[in-house]
């Protein structure tokens, strides 16, 4: 089955004061772990290539369907859908609209966890990361070595990005 979008209208006018239409993804439903998983045994057999072998049978089932306009949803790990990126301007009338407006791409949205309360506590393959701005390092570079980069710029030497 093909991937399927529909024409969908901006919420912000351009310049001209006009809102234009952009493709989109439509999904058509969700896929689960336990499908997954069903879907995996059908086609390996389990045996000395195990690990190969479903991981092998894992890329070929979300291909599947994520090519169906599905998103997979793998329990603990995270959901995974097709999206559409704007690549060019868009267009006035909806059905001007077609996919070679945009670039079609995966995204992952790893899991999360949530609080009694309902409010997202962790997400699953980002718990633990910093994140922190490269012009707020003090001290050290992003691989964690001292930075001597003050010296040179004190002496006039400049950075190697100056």
């Amino acid at each position: 089955m093909p991937v399927i979008y529909k024409p969908c209208q901006s919420t912000i006018a351009n310049r001209s004061g006009k809102k234009l239409f952009y493709p989109r993804v439509k999904l058509t439903g969700n896929v689960d772990t336990n499908t997954v998983a069903r879907e995996i045994a059908e086609l390996s057999s389990l045996t000395s290539g195990d690990v190969k072998n479903v991981i092998d049978n894992l890329i070929t089932v979300v291909t599947r369907h994520l090519q169906s306009s599905e998103s997979v949803t793998l329990d603990g790990f995270g959901s995974f859908r097709y999206a559409l990126k704007t690549t060019g301007g868009g267009v006035e009338n909806a059905t001007d609209v077609s996919a070679s407006l945009a670039q079609l791409m995966v995204r992952f949205l790893p899991a999360c966890r949530r609080n009694t309360d309902g409010t997202r506590s962790t997400r699953s393959l980002v718990d633990g990361a910093k994140c922190v701005r490269f012009d707020q390092i003090q001290g050290e570079d992003i691989t964690g070595q001292p930075d001597d980069s003050e010296e040179e710029e004190e002496d006039g030497g400049g950075g190697a990005l100056g």
